[in-house]
């Protein structure tokens, strides 16, 4: 460990020394007086690359500036920087969702004047989201979700590979996290003798750090600590250190940071498929230890998702069904009986026992039928639900949360369920909200949406949309209401036409100082009739 913490102190000197020639800070306009710097978000002190945000001045957006920071005069430097830069603008070809799009690469001469005390930069798309060091500055992410996050980075460092690209993810000040709980390479520009085998690694060291909340591999930030190392100067597996991590996950990160031995990982294609297992073993574990356990039992981390429908609730509803079929049987039972002894007795009537039929009317020519409920003064009469051809998660600012789980909220089971990840704030401060979309073969006219949830506390839109997959401001409300109970009607202002509708989270359920997450088992959709 001392020998790379001199390492790491000999690149910060060495960054030192090459940003000795200008000075950044925000308000400061660069690129020839086109982007302006808002805020600083890490330094890759082995490149001397600072990571800013900025707004571009002529096309009034934010982007993501990769600025390598140096002497003009100090040949060495500038070769390393031209290097960066190429690699930055054959990167800038590449188009994938877990990478910032390149938009421009600026070079001395070519965008950038000398007495700036910059060698390049490199302007990328800006990533809304957070921080992967803000993230993991508190405690680790939880098992299941690190691997879903690194699963989405390392399907991009996949891509990229079959394509003869280097993406130069190896420090986690270039990661951020997307509002749709997703990694993605915020500030591309590799390093000049970065490979493909240390793309691997750093997936690993990224895999290592949310678990852990450690660095595994040299040139990390100061903020992060480093990764303890054995007498032997191997990394100590993350189980040794968070005890709740799964040991196939603590072997796949060792694995593929680990350079020696016959059984380290080199592709990214073969981390997909150990995370794939991990996965899908993580989610049946899940479900396994949730049985039985109180909803205060927590093993502290963050960011957990896919957890089952509580177990309360499911035998409430349990309970509830048995009943129901009970009292049924004796109904069918008794009736079955008073026909009998009409019959016994000589009575031919057709109706069975005598029955006030005056004070329960039926429609005409249905005289076995029940009569239909009766209509409220309130509000419009309702059909039977309609049921939708899709549902899918609705997130205009991301992937969405959970999305394979959509298709739960419409297959009729409420004990299949849909769930938000768990968030450390209130909606709308990292988003505006979070919902599922749901689509039919033709318009319907609903008058109500029946959401079977145990999410109190969480409160529901129902918007119209005339696409699948419209912009926030392109739906209108027509309904709104706070789940309640179990079961919660929610009635739309009128009578609504649409083959598109979204029930979309304004706030999830969670008290102050815990996490924040809702679910839905099962949305029934009725009609005005």
């Amino acid at each position: 460990m001392d020998t790379r913490r001199s390492v790491q102190a000999g690149e910060a000197d060495r960054a030192g020394i090459r940003a000795r020639g200008g000075s950044l800070a925000p308000g400061r306009v660069v690129g020839d007086g086109r982007y302006r710097l808002l805020a600083q978000f890490g330094v890759d002190e082995r490149a001397a690359a600072h990571l800013w945000r900025a707004r571009d001045g002529q096309l009034k957006r934010d982007v993501a500036l990769t600025l390598l920071v140096g002497d003009p005069a100090d040949p060495e430097a500038a070769r390393l920087a031209r290097r960066t830069l190429e690699r930055a603008a054959h990167a800038s070809k590449f188009g994938h969702g877990g990478v910032a799009r390149v938009l421009d690469v600026l070079s001395l001469g070519s965008g950038v004047t000398s007495s700036e005390g910059l060698l390049g930069v490199v302007v990328a798309e800006w990533t809304k989201g957070s921080d992967l060091v803000d993230l993991v500055a508190q405690r680790p992410v939880a098992p299941g979700a690190a691997a879903r996050m690194v699963q989405a980075l390392a399907e991009a460092v996949d891509h990229a590979h079959q394509n003869g690209l280097v993406l130069g993810l190896d420090h986690p000040q270039r990661l951020r996290l997307t509002p749709g709980g997703a990694l993605k390479l915020a500030f591309p520009g590799p390093l000049p003798e970065a490979t493909l085998r240390d793309d691997v690694k750093a997936l690993g060291a990224v895999l290592y750090l949310l678990l852990t909340g450690r660095w595994a591999l040299p040139g990390g930030p100061p903020a992060i600590p480093a990764a303890p190392l054995t007498p032997q100067g191997h990394v100590v597996p993350p189980r040794s250190l968070v005890p709740a991590v799964p040991a196939e996950l603590s072997s796949l990160a060792v694995r593929t940071i680990e350079d020696g031995g016959s059984g380290g990982i080199r592709t990214s294609s073969a981390i997909l498929r150990v995370l794939d297992q991990v996965a899908e073993n993580e989610e049946r574990t899940q479900l396994i230890q949730t049985v039985g356990q109180s909803e205060s039992e927590s093993d502290g981390t963050i960011w957990t998702t896919k957890k089952p429908v509580k177990d309360v609730a499911r035998r409430r509803k349990l309970a509830f069904g048995v009943t129901v079929l009970v009292v049924a049987t004796v109904v069918i039972l008794a009736w079955g009986g008073l026909m009998l002894i009409n019959l016994f007795q000589g009575d031919n009537s057709s109706s069975g026992p005598a029955i006030n039929v005056a004070a329960t009317p039926t429609p005409s020519g249905s005289a076995n039928q029940p009569a239909p409920p009766p209509s409220s003064s309130s509000g419009p009469k309702v059909g039977d639900p309609v049921q939708p051809d899709s549902a899918t998660v609705y997130n205009p600012e991301g992937e969405g949360d959970n999305t394979s789980r959509a298709k739960n909220t419409i297959d009729g089971d409420p004990g299949t369920i849909w769930r938000t990840d768990e968030y450390q704030q209130q909606l709308p401060a990292l988003k505006p909200g979070v919902g599922i979309a749901v689509a039919f073969d033709d318009p319907v006219k609903l008058a109500q949406v029946k959401i079977t949830a145990d999410s109190p506390g969480t409160k529901v839109e129902i918007r119209s949309a005339d696409s699948k997959k419209p912009d926030l401001d392109e739906t209108k409300v027509v309904g709104s209401g706070d789940l309640k109970g179990t079961d919660t009607t929610i009635p739309l202002q009128q009578p609504t036409e649409s083959k598109y509708f979204i029930v979309w989270i304004t706030q999830l359920g969670g008290d102050e100082g815990d996490s924040f997450v809702s679910e839905f088992g099962d949305l029934s959709f009725l009609p005005a009739q």
